[in-house]
C-alpha cells in the first residue's frame, strides 16, 4: 500500500473515490449516505448562511439608515450572534451522546428560522440585537453536530470530501443573501409598507422552516441512534461492520471523568490552539461590501450582486481544498495551502495602497480562509474516533473557544467606524493566518512523534488514522489517541 495520507491505494497517483478494501456492500452503502445526507447538509448549511449573513447585506440595503446605525452598531449586531451562538453550545457539551441527531438538528433549525423571520419588525437596535443572539443560540448546536453525524458514519479518509460538499452551503449562502437583498429591493421596497431588506428576512424564513422539517426524515443519526425512516438493519451491519475494522468506536456515553482526561490531553489544547487560529485568520465577512459602498460607485442592489463574488469562488476554494486532502496530500498540507492563499490576500489587504485590481483580488480570494474547515474538522474526528463521548466534547468545546474568540478580537480589530481600512484588523488576520500554518504542523508532528505513554491521559481513543487507513502493530488496528496504556510508539501520517 502506498504511503498516503489520503484514499488508501495502490499507486500514489491514482485518484479513487472508494478505499481498496471496500466491499461491494460497502460502497452501495457509501453511496447511498452519499446521496442522502451529503445532499441534506449542504441545503440546511446554504439555509443556515443565508441566515447569518443577511445582516451585512440588509445594512448596506437601507438598514443602516433606517434605523440610524452610523456607529458601530454592525460589528456589535455580529457579535450579539456570536455570543448567542457561544453560550447556546454549552448545553451540548455533554448532551450528543445521549440524545438523537435526526431530532436535535431539525428542532434547532426550525427555531432559528422562526428567530430569522421576526428580525423583519425590528425598529431598534435592542430590538435587533435580541433577534441576532436568538439566531445564533438556536444555531449553536449545528456545526459541532454535523461533524459528529460525518464523523459517526464516514471514516477518516472519506470525511474531508463529504465535509467539503457539505461546507461548500457556506460561501452559496452568503453569495444567496446579496442576490436575495438585491430582489427584494428592487421588486419589493414599499409593498405593504415593508423596506426591502424586512422583506428578505421574511423570504429567508419561508425556505429556512421547511429545510429543518424536512431534516427529520432525512439525517440519518448516529449509529447508535439511527434514523429507522431511511436506514434498515442490513444498513446498520454493513456500517457497523467496516466502522469496526477501522478501530471506530461506535458506542459510548460521556461521563465527568472523560471530561478530567480530555482536559489534561496535550494535544487536546493543540487542537484548540488551531480552530482559534482558524476562527481568526479570516476577514470580517461584512469588509467586501463595505469597501465597495466607500467607492460610491453603486447603488444598493448593484451593492449586493457584486457581494457574491467572493463566495461564488469560495466554492470552488472549498470543494479544491477538501478533495485534495482526501484524494492528494492529507489535512496538513490542505490546511498548509489554503492557509497560504488566505495569508496573500490578507497580506494584500494590510499593504492597502495597493491598485484597485489587486484589492478585487484580495477580497476575491476571502474564500480560502474558510475553505479548510471540514479539512480540520474532519481531521479532529479521525483523530478521536475510537471515543464517541469525547469526539462529541472535543468538537463542540473547541468550537466554543474558538467562537467565543472571534466575539472580543472582532469588536477590537474591525470596528466598523474604521470600515474600510481596517488597518488592525488585516493585520491581525495575517497574523493568525501564518500562525495557522505552523499550528497545523506542530499538531501533525506532535501525533507522529509522542513517544512518552505518561503524557497520554488514561481513556481509549486513537492516535491517528495512518496512511493506509490504519495503523497497524502485529496486523491489528492500534488506536490508542488519549490512552496511557504502554504500546509501541507508531509513526502515523496525518499530514
Amino acid at each position: 500500500m502506498a504511503s498516503h495520507a489520503g484514499v488508501p491505494r495502490q499507486k500514489w497517483w491514482k485518484i479513487q473515490w472508494f478505499a481498496a478494501d471496500d466491499t461491494h456492500e460497502e460502497r452501495k452503502f457509501i453511496t447511498k449516505l452519499d446521496l442522502i445526507l451529503v445532499p441534506y447538509l449542504f441545503v440546511s448549511y446554504w439555509v443556515k448562511n443565508l441566515d447569518q449573513n443577511n445582516l451585512n447585506n440588509a445594512y448596506v440595503a437601507g438598514m443602516k439608515e433606517e434605523l440610524g446605525f452610523y456607529g458601530n452598531e454592525l460589528i456589535q449586531l455580529q457579535t450579539m450572534y456570536i455570543i448567542g451562538a457561544v453560550v447556546g453550545q454549552i448545553p451540548f457539551l455533554f448532551i450528543f451522546t445521549y440524545i438523537p441527531m435526526y431530532w436535535l438538528v431539525p428542532g434547532m433549525d426550525i427555531l432559528w428560522g422562526v428567530c430569522t423571520l421576526l428580525q423583519y419588525r425590528a425598529n431598534s437596535f435592542a430590538e435587533m440585537a435580541a433577534y441576532r443572539f436568538l439566531v445564533g443560540w438556536f444555531e449553536a448546536a449545528y456545526f459541532p453536530a454535523c461533524h459528529y453525524i460525518l464523523g459517526s458514519w464516514y471514516r477518516g479518509h472519506e470525511i474531508g470530501r463529504r465535509g467539503g460538499m457539505w461546507y461548500a452551503g457556506l460561501p452559496l449562502g452568503t453569495l444567496t443573501a446579496g442576490l436575495v437583498q438585491a430582489g427584494a429591493t428592487r421588486t419589493l421596497d414599499g409593498v405593504n409598507g415593508l423596506s426591502g431588506w424586512r422583506w428578505m428576512y421574511i423570504i429567508c424564513a419561508i425556505i429556512t422552516i421547511p429545510v429543518g422539517i424536512v431534516g427529520y426524515f432525512i439525517i440519518p443519526g448516529t449509529i447508535d441512534r439511527p434514523n429507522p425512516y431511511i436506514l434498515s438493519e442490513h444498513d446498520l451491519n454493513i456500517a457497523r461492520s467496516r466502522l469496526d475494522r477501522n478501530g471506530h468506536k461506535m458506542q459510548g456515553k460521556l461521563r465527568l471523568h472523560h471530561v478530567k482526561s480530555i482536559m489534561s490531553s496535550k494535544h487536546f489544547w493543540i487542537v484548540v490552539m488551531v480552530d482559534v487560529l482558524f476562527w481568526n485568520s479570516g476577514i470580517n465577512s461584512g469588509a467586501f461590501l463595505l469597501w465597495l459602498k466607500s467607492l460610491n460607485r453603486y447603488d444598493s442592489a448593484t451593492l449586493n450582486e457584486y457581494g457574491v463574488i467572493p463566495p461564488a469562488m469560495g466554492i470552488f476554494f472549498t470543494l479544491f481544498a477538501n478533495f485534495s486532502s482526501d484524494l492528494l496530500w492529507g489535512p496538513v498540507w490542505g490546511i498548509t495551502f489554503a492557509s497560504g492563499m488566505n495569508s496573500l490576500t490578507n497580506l494584500i489587504l494590510t499593504i492597502w495602497n495597493v491598485p484597485e485590481g489587486a484589492k478585487w483580488f484580495a477580497y476575491c480570494n476571502f474564500g480560502w480562509s474558510y475553505a479548510l474547515s471540514s479539512v480540520l474538522h474532519g481531521w479532529v474526528n479521525n483523530i478521536l474516533r475510537d471515543s464517541p463521548e469525547m469526539r462529541s466534547f472535543t468538537l463542540v468545546f473547541i468550537n466554543i473557544m474558538a467562537q467565543s474568540s472571534t466575539a472580543w478580537t472582532n469588536i477590537l480589530t474591525f470596528p466598523t467606524k474604521e470600515a474600510p481600512r481596517f488597518p488592525k484588523g488585516y493585520a491581525f488576520s495575517l497574523s493568525m493566518s501564518t500562525s495557522l500554518i505552523v499550528g497545523a504542523h506542530v499538531l501533525n508532528f506532535y501525533l507522529k512523534h509522542r513517544k512518552e505513554s505518561k503524557e497520554i491521559p488514561e481513556v481509549a481513543t486513537p492516535i491517528s488514522e495512518g496512511v493506509g487507513g490504519e495503523n497497524r502493530v502485529g496486523g491489528q488496528g492500534v488506536s490508542k489517541g488519549f490512552d496511557n496504556t504502554k504500546v509501541t510508539p507508531v509513526s502515523s501520517s496525518l499530514g
